[in-house]
């Protein structure tokens, strides 16, 4: 005999279910979340688990293409991550974030509502960010303790200049509900016709004073940037907080661990935002791999 899950605590299995029937249950889960106290942990900065990849269609994580496909999957991944000490909350679109208000995984976590996921992977129209995912408004009804937007400068491509004024209206729109604007800032390039990021100092330079620039005030702005060789240069070119992007998964983990370390050692790197990495490492130890990644933090 089946139980109600009205009566008891939702298990993955449950979702389709309770999505089907009962879809306002997403509501009254966000309404009844406890919110977090405070952006930082008790480390004193922020760690994240990012889940917005699969929206722009990115779905590969190290060498399987489909990885980020298997969603009952997935959402283990992120409740046993997000179970872990040290995890201060997850970064994710609205389909993700809902399953896990449902699950009831987001108690008192920080959650980002990722914003713009227009521009797919592999794509002609690649570059054209657009806002497809939370607006300003959603991330506010929802709870929610910010909203992240990603934001790639191809110098040849004209639809970057769009993308531009939509995430400085973003920023406005979310500093105007005091929620934390986390711009995600690349300099890019076509390569083949697939859109490739521009790792160099010089580049995160660059696309970090163009976006801590947008919008009419600052006051709300984080940046999200990747670690690249002469990480100091690239922290000194803004006093915005920074979170580190965790980037790809990688074969060494322990010396992928070790470059997040020698950037946390700058004091304006306030924490992490890793997803793959945390999510899918090569051994597949979830648990592992994210209370390793604690460890950094203190």
């Amino acid at each position: 005999m089946s139980v109600d899950p009205g009566t008891r605590p939702l298990q993955i299995d449950d979702l389709p279910g309770v999505r089907l029937r009962t879809p306002q249950r997403v509501q009254q889960a966000a309404a009844a979340r406890r919110r977090p106290d405070s952006l930082l942990g008790a480390s004193g900065r922020l760690l994240l688990v990012a889940a917005d990849h699969p929206a722009r269609g990115a779905l590969r994580a190290g060498d399987r293409a489909f990885a980020m496909a298997d969603r009952p999957q997935l959402l283990d991944r992120l409740c046993t991550a997000l179970s872990r000490p040290g995890v201060d909350g997850v970064l994710g679109t609205a389909d993700v974030v809902d399953d896990l208000m449902l699950l009831g995984a987001l108690e008192g976590k920080v959650v980002l509502g990722s914003m713009n996921r227009g521009g797919l992977a592999g794509t002609a129209f690649e570059i054209d960010d657009r806002f497809t995912g939370y607006s300003a408004a959603a991330v506010a009804t929802a709870g929610l303790q910010g909203g992240k937007m990603l934001l790639r400068i191809d110098p040849a491509d004209p639809f970057t200049s769009p993308t531009l004024q939509s995430c400085a209206e973003a920023v406005d729109a979310l500093a105007a509900r005091e929620l934390l604007a986390l711009i995600e800032p690349f300099i890019c390039e076509s390569v083949d016709g697939r859109v490739r990021n521009i790792l160099t100092a010089e580049a995160a330079v660059r696309s970090a004073t163009v976006a801590a620039g947008l919008g009419g005030t600052s006051a709300y702005t984080w940046l999200k940037l990747p670690v690249v060789p002469e990480m100091e240069q690239v922290l000194a070119a803004t006093t915005l907080p920074v979170v580190l992007l965790g980037g790809e998964v990688a074969v060494d983990s322990a010396a992928q661990r070790d470059t997040w370390r020698k950037a946390l050692a700058y004091p304006s790197a306030v924490g992490l935002v890793v997803g793959r990495s945390l999510l899918y490492p090569p051994d597949g130890d979830v648990a592992a791999a994210v209370d390793a990644t604690v460890e950094l933090m203190t």
